[in-house]
């Protein structure tokens, strides 16, 4: 089968169409042919092993897995033994993140292998593979923290970064839950982030959204890029500041713990857990119409390394999708 392999830590150009050996699925496991796939943070996080810190896990040298891809769109081609919540011809789509165990990443290529079990939904019969593919994982590190929060109909709640995958996807999963969502973006988008349904838009290229003078139950940094320190002055008492990663010289791990201890204002970083549920969550809100994926750019597997230089860029908005079955 094709696959674009990623064999060293680098560049973008040390991404590679190539053929290898297509996968067999084991006892409840899932075959599915990859139909769509995307390109994110993560894929070129692995990459580019940036942190250095995360070559602990993804492997010291090389990638463990060389087949990059953790969301996807596709048709189940064959299972495994035991396997009896999916069968062939059934459309998919799911997301495969981390290494370690087979079956993890992957979806950069034509086929790949997930447990039954595993983070995999069958597609409402409303969205197609390019629409499919990109609405898993900026969704499941949203409902993550969004769970982990408690967020609760009424309560207000700045998602700064809204445009990314994981802001985009905030915005929609905190109208569906009923929160008073203020959305900052760029001047560019304003108008997208207003058709998610934010109910407030803050341009932070026109103002310092820190200096807002509204005060909110939970502050969600989509994109990293603010800190505790910066948005405290936002939060009512005891709100939250929900964190996607360790923040700059990762502040964040201690001051999760320090705030939990004091009481008050707290930091929450996410308690990330793939599940089949959060999948069918996802599901049920695309065929409602709730929720929409962000699609910023489409490129073929042949163009998987101008999709990562684009990522790289840090300018994306919501997701880049590539196709790998045209048909």
């Amino acid at each position: 089968m094709k696959a674009a392999v990623c064999a060293r830590y680098g560049p973008p150009e040390v991404v590679r169409i190539g053929d290898v050996e297509r996968p067999t699925p084991r006892d409840r496991e899932v075959l599915v042919r990859v139909h769509a796939t995307t390109v994110n943070r993560t894929d070129c996080g692995v990459r580019s092993a940036r942190p250095f810190v995360a070559r602990l896990f993804y492997g010291l040298l090389r990638p463990r897995a060389s087949i990059l891809g953790n969301e996807f769109a596709g048709e189940v081609e064959a299972v495994g033994d035991g396997v009896t919540s999916f069968q062939v011809g059934d459309q998919v789509f799911g997301f495969n993140a981390g290494f370690g165990a087979r079956g993890e990443f992957g979806a950069h290529a034509e086929y790949l292998v997930i447990p039954e079990a595993g983070s995999l939904a069958t597609m409402p019969a409303n969205v197609t593979y390019e629409e499919a593919a990109p609405c898993t994982e900026g969704s499941t590190y949203a409902f993550g923290l969004i769970d982990q929060a408690r967020i609760e109909s009424g309560q207000d709640v700045l998602v700064y970064g809204a445009t990314g995958a994981i802001g985009s996807a905030a915005v929609q999963l905190l109208k569906s839950l009923g929160a008073n969502v203020t959305a900052v973006c760029a001047t560019p988008h304003l108008g997208l982030v207003g058709d998610l349904g934010a109910d407030r838009v803050v341009d932070y290229t026109a103002q310092d959204f820190t200096k807002d003078d509204r005060r909110y139950d939970v502050v969600f940094d989509a994109v990293g890029k603010s800190t505790f320190g910066r948005c405290r002055r936002l939060l009512k008492p005891g709100g939250l500041y929900l964190a996607t990663d360790a923040g700059p010289l990762w502040q964040n791990l201690p001051l999760a713990l320090v705030t939990a201890l004091l009481g008050g204002k707290r930091v929450v970083l996410p308690a990330f857990r793939r599940s089949q549920t959060t999948v069918r969550r996802v599901r049920e809100l695309l065929k409602s119409g709730a929720f929409k994926p962000v699609i910023d750019r489409r490129y073929s597997l042949d163009q998987i390394v101008e999709a990562h230089r684009y990522v790289d860029t840090g300018q994306k908005v919501g997701g880049v999708v590539i196709r790998v079955d045209p048909r």
